[in-house]
């Protein structure tokens, strides 16, 4: 459980510094952003584009990588070299609209990219300009619980129980924690259950919160470090990974759940400046093959083809009843309702 600690970074959190647990491809350098880039695309001389993604994407983009430049050398007789810029969804979107050049971001949060949109960055409608609504890979909510689950915790009516301490970060300042609230409210309203019930749930839920830590991170570190807490609300795919790494996991992926979707966007100011449009829209291209897929589902993550879900269904925690943050109103709607100011999570904490 302490390799779990280290090995578990949340999808939302992370360093403030935009090249935090950053690498660039093998003999690639910082993208210049200078004319040359226009160049070299008609000359076939080599060409760089960067990826702005959070943390734990970089195993599955580690392996995609080396596959699209393979393809892109063999069908273009072109070298493409890519950087990598790897950390939290939101420390990463904020370098992107403070002048962190990316080429092609792929972030946790659909609202992450849409404050990329609202800085005049990525036009509207990128949401078309790829497969699946722009989203390339999914996961799920699960609940992570000491050794042999002592408290029986199967689903999420028992996080509201008398007595059980649960661990998750706040939902004000970490976007990954958005989703463990969501998925709260959601079990109830997409079960049948009116808004007022979903209220008083998720209302007896924080009140078993014996502390908000800032993010996701410092809630794992809670949990594991400090061994604070009865169970942790995180993501699937960090716990199918640290599996992965051989370290032992105890926890439950609840039946009904939220799609926990992951967005992908060239940003369209950056490639236009650069020459690099045509590469850029390759590679995003190129996330929804099957060879990309499978490395998403090697990850960790459920993948969005089918075909490569079906082939890899039997590592995922079975869900009967999926819900997306569309049908909790979208976004924009649900940042009114939910986490402005005065919304519904801060009257929540008001009348704790």
């Amino acid at each position: 459980m302490g390799l779990l600690a280290s090995g578990m970074i949340s999808a939302c959190t992370g360093s403030n510094n935009p090249n935090a647990n950053g690498s660039p491809a093998a003999g690639s350098s910082p993208a210049t952003g200078t004319p040359a880039a226009n160049a070299s695309a008609a000359n076939n001389e080599p060409i760089e584009i960067t990826l702005v993604s959070y943390a734990v994407t970089r195993s599955a983009y580690e392996k995609i990588i080396p596959l699209f430049v393979e393809k892109w050398q063999k069908e273009r007789g072109q070298t493409v070299k890519i950087n990598q810029s790897y950390g939290g969804s939101g420390s990463q979107t904020r370098a992107v609209i403070d002048g962190l050049e990316a080429d092609v971001v792929a972030l946790a949060l659909g609202q992450d990219v849409e404050k990329i949109e609202k800085a005049k960055l990525i036009e509207p409608g990128w949401q078309q300009e790829a497969p699946n609504d722009a989203i390339v890979h999914k996961s799920v909510a699960a609940l992570v619980t000491r050794p042999g689950n002592p408290k029986g915790v199967k689903d999420w009516p028992d996080l509201a129980k008398p007595g059980l301490k649960v661990i998750t970060a706040n939902p004000k300042t970490s976007g990954g924690a958005r989703w463990n609230f969501l998925v709260l409210w959601g079990a109830v309203t997409q079960t049948g259950g009116t808004p007022e019930k979903a209220e008083s749930f998720v209302k007896s839920v924080y009140a078993n919160v014996p502390i908000l830590p800032r993010d996701a991170r410092e809630a794992t570190d809670v949990f594991l470090k400090q061994n604070q807490g009865d169970v942790l609300i995180n993501y699937e795919n960090e716990l199918l990974l640290a599996q992965a790494k051989g370290q032992k996991v105890d926890y439950v992926v609840p039946a009904t759940n939220i799609s926990i979707d992951s967005p992908v966007a060239v940003v369209d100011q950056v490639v236009d400046k650069r020459g690099t449009r045509e590469v850029a829209e390759a590679f995003v291209k190129f996330l929804y093959t099957p060879e990309a897929q499978k490395a998403f589902a090697e990850a960790g993550f459920r993948p969005i083809d089918p075909a490569i879900e079906a082939q890899f269904s039997d590592r995922f925690g079975k869900v009967t009843k999926l819900f997306t943050v569309k049908e909790l109103g979208g976004w924009d709607a649900i940042q009114k309702q939910f986490f402005a100011d005065g919304a519904i999570f801060d009257k929540i904490q008001t009348k704790q």
